[in-house]
C-alpha cells in the first residue's frame, strides 16, 4: 500500500509540474496538456527507442536484456516480440540490466517498422543491423560491417519506405555502447559513420565518415534529406539526398543546449529531437530543463518540452509524437513516459 501511495504521489507531482516552454512560438500556438503517465517495465530497463507498427499497435521498445518488447495494453502488459540471436542465453540474459552482458545478450537501440513490408528493423549496438518479420521471433542479421570495418556501436536508424533503403549510424569503431561515457568524453574519436543498407543488393554503403558520436537518424517527410544527431558536438546535421543539391557534405541543422539522442518525425513532417540532461538528480524549478525540442523542416523551433527539473526526466533518449501523445524513451529508466498533447 505504501508503494502504491508513493507512485500516486510521483504521478500527481509530474502532472502538476511538467510544463511546456517555448522559444519564440508562432502566434496561436497551443500549450501541451499536463497529462502524464508511465508504462512500467518489469525487471528490465532502458526503452531507448520506440516504434509502432502499421496497424498502430505498440509501443514496441528495445530494452536492457537485449529483447524487443511489445505493449499489448494494461490488461495484457508487455510481451516478448523479438530477440537478436538464436544463441542468446535466456537464463543469463532475461531480465538483465548489466551492461557488461550486452555483447552476449544484445542491446537494441534504433527501431523502425517498414510500413510497406511490416518488417521491423533493429539497430542492435552489438549484433549490427537486424530485421524481423511482422510476427516477431528471432531477428536476422543483415549487416555487420561496411568497407571491411565491423560495426562496433550500431545506433539510430530510419527507413525510406519507397525504396526500402535503411539509413543508420555506427557511433564509433573504437568504443562499444557499454563504454559510452568514454565516447562522450573523447576528444579524438571521430570514427563515427553514417551508413545506408540497400535491401535489393544487400550491400552497405558509407555515406559519411569522421562523425563525432553520430546517434539518432530521421528522414524528412518526402525523403529528400536526412537529419543525424552528432551527440558529442551537441548538434544535428542535415544531409541532402535528392535533386540537384544532392550532397553528402552536411550542413548544421540545429545547435543544441544539451546532448541530442534520437530524432523522430511526426506525421506533419516536424522533428522531435530528444535531449539528454546529463544530470543525476533534480534541479531548481526556475531553471530551464529542455528534454526535447520540436523543429520544422527549415530548422525553426516550434516547441520546447521542459522536464521541470524532475528525476523522471533526467535521462531522455527519445520523444516520439504518435496519435496525440508524446512517448518518452530513456536508456536507463524502467518505464516509457507518456504525455497527452
Amino acid at each position: 500500500m505504501e508503494k502504491s501511495h508513493s507512485f500516486f504521489f510521483v504521478v500527481l507531482f509530474l502532472v502538476q509540474n511538467i510544463k511546456q516552454s517555448y522559444q519564440e512560438p508562432p502566434e496561436g500556438d497551443e500549450i501541451i496538456e499536463k497529462n502524464y503517465y508511465q508504462i512500467n517495465l518489469t525487471q528490465v530497463t532502458g526503452p531507448e527507442s520506440i516504434a509502432f507498427d502499421r496497424k498502430g499497435e505498440g509501443p514496441y521498445v528495445g530494452v536492457s536484456d537485449g529483447r524487443v518488447l511489445k505493449w499489448q495494453g494494461a490488461n495484457l502488459g508487455w510481451k516478448e516480440f523479438a530477440i537478436p540471436s538464436p544463441f542468446r542465453n535466456r537464463k543469463l540474459c532475461d531480465g538483465s540490466t548489466n551492461s557488461n552482458l550486452e555483447p552476449i545478450c544484445g542491446r537494441p537501440l534504433g527501431l523502425k517498422f517498414n510500413t510497406a513490408t511490416c518488417h521491423l528493423y533493429i539497430a542492435d549496438a552489438y549484433f549490427g543491423l537486424l530485421v524481423v518479420g511482422p510476427n516477431g521471433g528471432v531477428a536476422k542479421r543483415i549487416a555487420t560491417s561496411a568497407e571491411g570495418i565491423p560495426f562496433i556501436f550500431t545506433n539510430g536508424l530510419d527507413i525510406d519506405t519507397n525504396t526500402g533503403m535503411v539509413y543508420f549510424t555506427d557511433s564509433s569503431i573504437i568504443f562499444q555502447r557499454r563504454y559510452v561515457d568514454y565516447l562522450l568524453r573523447s576528444t579524438t574519436d571521430r570514427s563515427g559513420r553514417l551508413l545506408k543498407y540497400d535491401p535489393r543488393s544487400k550491400k552497405v554503403f558509407v555515406i559519411y565518415k569522421g562523425l563525432v558520436f553520430p546517434n539518432g537518424v530521421s528522414l524528412s517527410k518526402n525523403n529528400s534529406f536526412l537529419l543525424v544527431a552528432e551527440s558529442t558536438r551537441m548538434r544535428v546535421l542535415k544531409f541532402t539526398l535528392e535533386g540537384e543539391e544532392q550532397s553528402y557534405v552536411p550542413e548544421v541543422f540545429a545547435q543544441l543546449p544539451r546532448v541530442p539522442d534520437n530524432i523522430k518525425r511526426n506525421k506533419n513532417g516536424e522533428f522531435w529531437i530528444a535531449l539528454n540532461t546529463g544530470r543525476s538528480g533534480s534541479i531548481q524549478n526556475n531553471v530551464s530543463d529542455p528534454i526535447g525540442i520540436k523543429y520544422d523542416e527549415e530548422g525553426n523551433v516550434l516547441k520546447q518540452l521542459d522536464g521541470n527539473g524532475g528525476i523522471a526526466f533526467n535521462s531522455i533518449s527519445e520523444v516520439q509524437e504518435f496519435n496525440g501523445r508524446l512517448y518518452i524513451g530513456s536508456v536507463t529508466k524502467p518505464y516509457v513516459g507518456v504525455l497527452n498533447v
